[in-house]
């Protein structure tokens, strides 16, 4: 599956801002979707996941209760909902596809079968 993010952009600090990830093929709906990010002299870390019915999410700490993942297969979009945000969630986000029939769980590990190319958010203080 071919991945497109978009939606990323400069935000002031307590800002909002949603990443979509629309995604190629009619097989969408059986991969489990992910976001990571990249911030500045950093290393990738994940950011959240879904699984591929939008039954399950989960998210990292540091997002936990500001951002929000959901999906929409009949669009073969992924959204990322960045509420009350902070300059250290400055980063290059990247959308992930799960190994086709994998679980969410295992994007937590970056066992990703395709990413996007990177949209830039950048968080003003």
């Amino acid at each position: 599956v071919q991945l497109q993010a978009s939606g990323g952009g400069l935000v002031q600090a307590g800002g909002s801002l949603r990443l979509s990830c629309a995604a190629s093929g009619r097989t969408f709906s059986s991969y489990a979707m992910g976001w990571f990010r990249q911030a500045p002299g950093k290393e990738r870390e994940f950011v959240a996941a879904i699984s591929w019915s939008g039954g399950t999410t989960h998210y990292a700490d540091s997002v936990e209760g500001r951002f929000t993942i959901s999906r929409d297969n009949a669009k073969y979009t992924v959204y990322l909902q960045m509420n009350s945000l902070k300059p250290e969630d400055t980063a290059v986000y990247y959308c992930a596809a799960g190994k086709y029939g994998s679980s969410w769980y295992d994007l937590i590990s970056e066992l990703v079968g395709s990413w996007g190319q990177g949209t830039l958010v950048t968080v003003s203080s």
